[in-house]
C-alpha cells in the first residue's frame, strides 16, 4: 500500500530520495535461500574484493546501517579513551549526529572554525597541541568530510598536505565519505586518488545518500590505524544480522558505475539549479557548487513562501542563507519547476539585496 504521492519532489536532502531501482533489484536478487548471518555471506566477501579494487589495496570492510554509526565506529576504533578528534566546526560529526561520537563513542571532538568547511595544516595546528598534558584530551585523529557540509570538495593535493602534516604529528586521518561519490564525480578521479593514495587511514563510505537503503561501511585502509572494529560494531548496535542485504546494495553501486552515474547526475542537477538562479533578482549563490548542494541567500520572506511548494532547509536564518540539495532522481524538470516558482515569487517582491 503506497501512502505518498511519488510525483512530489523537494530540495531539502538527498536522504529524501528513495532507493535506486537498480539497488532494489539487487536486494531482490540477494533474497531467497539461506546465507550465513552477521557477515559470513557471499555478498559481504565480494564487497571486500570490490572495495579493494576501488582503493587500490587490500582493505578491511565493515558494513553498517547508517552514517552516524560508521563515523562513531571509525573514530572509536582509532582512538584510546583519552583521545580526541579534530574536525571542522561545521562537520557532520560535530553538528548533526546528536552528540553520538561523544555520548556513544566516548570521543572528544575538537572543532575548528573554517571558512569553507575544509581543514588545512594551519587550521589543524589550532587544536593539535598539548600532547602529554594530562589535563587535555589528546588530539590523535583528524577527521575530514568529503564533500564537506558546505558543499565544497577537497582536492587530492589538499588532503595529501593535511595527512602528511597529521602523520608528522603522530595523528591518524579519518575521512567521512557520506558523499564520497559526489566528490569523485566532481573531481573526475577514482576514490583512491583522494583517499588511499594520499594517506587517509580509515574511511566512512556512504551509500544511503547515493541511492541505497541503510547501507554504509567503515573501510580500513591502514590496518594499524584501527582496532576492535569486530567487537565495537556489535557493541554499538551496527552489526546487521542479515548483512547480505547491506552488502548487496553497496555491490549494486560499486561493481559497475551506478555509484558514479548517480552522483554525477545529482551534481549536474545542482549546477543546473545554480546556473538558473544566479541571475535572479535578489538571489545570491554564496558558496562554490562542487557537489550536489547549492547555498543561496534569498530576500526576506521568500524562503517561507517557496517552501509552500518545495521543501528545503534554512542553513543560517540570521543571514537568510538556505541550502538546496539534489539527488540521484532529481530531474531537469524538477529543477526547472523549482526555479520557475522562485522566479514567480521574486517577480512579486520588492527585492532588497
Amino acid at each position: 500500500m503506497r501512502l505518498h504521492d511519488t510525483s512530489v519532489r523537494g530540495f531539502a536532502s538527498d536522504n529524501y530520495a528513495g532507493v535506486h531501482p537498480e539497488v532494489l533489484a539487487a536486494l531482490a536478487d540477494a533474497n531467497g535461500g539461506h546465507q550465513i548471518s552477521y557477515g559470513e555471506d557471499a555478498y559481504t566477501a565480494r564487497l571486500t574484493e570490490v572495495m579493494a579494487g576501488h582503493f587500490g589495496r587490500p582493505v578491511d570492510v565493515y558494513p553498517v546501517l547508517n552514517g552516524t554509526g560508521a563515523n562513531v565506529l571509525a573514530l572509536q576504533s582509532m582512538l584510546p579513551r583519552w583521545g580526541a578528534a579534530v574536525c571542522a566546526a561545521t562537520a557532520h560529526v560535530n553538528c548533526d549526529e546528536g552528540g553520538a561520537p561523544e555520548k556513544v563513542g566516548g570521543v572528544k571532538l575538537l572543532p575548528v572554525p573554517t571558512p569553507d568547511g575544509r581543514l588545512t595544516p594551519a587550521l589543524l595546528d589550532s587544536e593539535a597541541w598539548g600532547w602529554g598534558d594530562e589535563h587535555r584530551a589528546q588530539p590523535l585523529v583528524v577527521t575530514i568530510t568529503q564533500t564537506t557540509e558546505l558543499g565544497t570538495c577537497y582536492t587530492p593535493e589538499q588532503i595529501a598536505a593535511l595527512t602528511e602534516h597529521a602523520h608528522s604529528l603522530g595523528m591518524r586521518v579519518h575521512l567521512d565519505g557520506a558523499r564520497l561519490a559526489n566528490a569523485a564525480a566532481h573531481l573526475g578521479l577514482p576514490v583512491r586518488a583522494f583517499t588511499s593514495d594520499v594517506g587517509v587511514d580509515v574511511v566512512s563510505f556512504g551509500g544511503t545518500k547515493n541511492g541505497a537503503l541503510a547501507a554504509e561501511a567503515v573501510v580500513v585502509l591502514d590496518p594499524g590505524a584501527a582496532e576492535g572494529l569486530t567487537f565495537l560494531r556489535k557493541t554499538d548496535m551496527q552489526l546487521a544480522s542479515k548483512m547480505r542485504f547491506v552488502s548487496a546494495q553497496l555491490l549494486a553501486l560499486l561493481e559497475g558505475d551506478l555509484w558514479l552515474r548517480s552522483a554525477g547526475h545529482a551534481n549536474a542537477m545542482a549546477r543546473r539549479l545554480r546556473d538558473a538562479v544566479v541571475d535572479l533578482p535578489g538571489v545570491r549563490v554564496v558558496r562554490p557548487v562542487e557537489s550536489n548542494a547549492v547555498f543561496a541567500v534569498l530576500p526576506e520572506g521568500v524562503a517561507d513562501r517557496l517552501r509552500e511548494s518545495f521543501r528545503f532547509y534554512d542553513w543560517d536564518q540570521a543571514t537568510r542563507e538556505v541550502r538546496w540539495m539534489c539527488a540521484f532522481d532529481t530531474s531537469p524538470e524538477d529543477v526547472d519547476a523549482f526555479v520557475s516558482t522562485l522566479a514567480g515569487l521574486l517577480a512579486g517582491e520588492t527585492v532588497t539585496a
